[in-house]
């Protein structure tokens, strides 16, 4: 297996979803610069992250602020990245198992990346955890376990840097491509469609069901090319359903 090793964290962004605190804003970009990651997105934030508040906590970390990416969706956030990283606090009823942060962050390593933070009082929905690959949580004392948002972003970069700074043994990532995110969303949009259109998922439940499926594929960490003979079964599906209702109405 071909392996490189990581030398900077320039392909990592940290993607805040809907973050209400512009003070967590600041703390955030502060403690990104004092790590070396760069890239800032942030999915319809609920504060202003270039008022004085968030400018305050950022001290010298304010071009952090000032490159940061404001987007409408999560999907959007994290176009162009190969590898996501979700945060929870707590258990779900999902099948992408709870993994440490030393763990699972080697994962965003050499490849374009996301590490994806909820809300400060309710975190991220179960939809939006099944647009990451892994999920990550922080361990802490079962007599107070909730972590400020700007402490978990903390806690996460300080780990990625010590990844790529650490001279005791080599970090290896498997240099294998994996489809983009934008393009396997564009996939289970595909794949709702035509589960739809024959019948085997119904509106009522079909938000559920696709999460299922997401976690099914996202678990594979899919090539381009297996993406691409996945999308070309649906194609074909389309084809031979539209042809035999072309021979039933003769």
């Amino acid at each position: 297996m071909t392996v490189f090793m990581a030398d900077s964290l320039d392909d990592i962004r940290i993607v805040l979803v809907e973050p209400a605190g512009a003070l967590n804003v600041g703390s955030i970009a502060r403690v990104m610069k004092n790590m070396g990651v760069q890239q800032l997105v942030l999915v319809n934030p609920k504060c202003d992250p270039h008022g004085a508040e968030a400018r305050k906590m950022a001290v010298h970390g304010g071009d952090i602020l000032d490159h940061a990416k404001t987007v409408s969706s999560l999907p959007e956030a994290l176009v162009g990245c190969q590898q996501a990283v979700a945060t929870t606090a707590r258990d779900r009823a999902l099948s992408l198992p709870l993994e440490a942060p030393k763990a699972v962050l080697p994962k965003l390593l050499s490849v374009p990346s996301a590490l994806i933070f909820g809300r400060e009082d309710s975190g991220l929905t179960n939809d939006e955890l099944t647009h990451a690959q892994h999920c990550l949580y922080i361990p802490t004392a079962s007599t107070y376990p909730s972590l400020n948002l700007a402490m978990a972003v903390g806690v996460c970069v300080y780990e990625l840097q010590q990844l790529v700074t650490t001279t005791e043994e080599t970090v290896t990532t498997s240099a294998t491509e994996t489809a983009t995110l934008e393009a396997l969303e564009g996939y289970y949009q595909h794949l709702e469609q035509m589960l739809l259109k024959i019948g085997f998922l119904y509106p009522h439940t079909a938000s559920a069901r696709m999460q299922k499926f997401r976690q099914i594929f996202n678990r594979a960490n899919l090539t381009p090319e297996e993406l691409a003979l996945l999308r070309g079964i649906l194609r074909q599906t389309e084809w031979a359903i539209r042809n035999s209702d072309v021979v039933n109405e003769e």
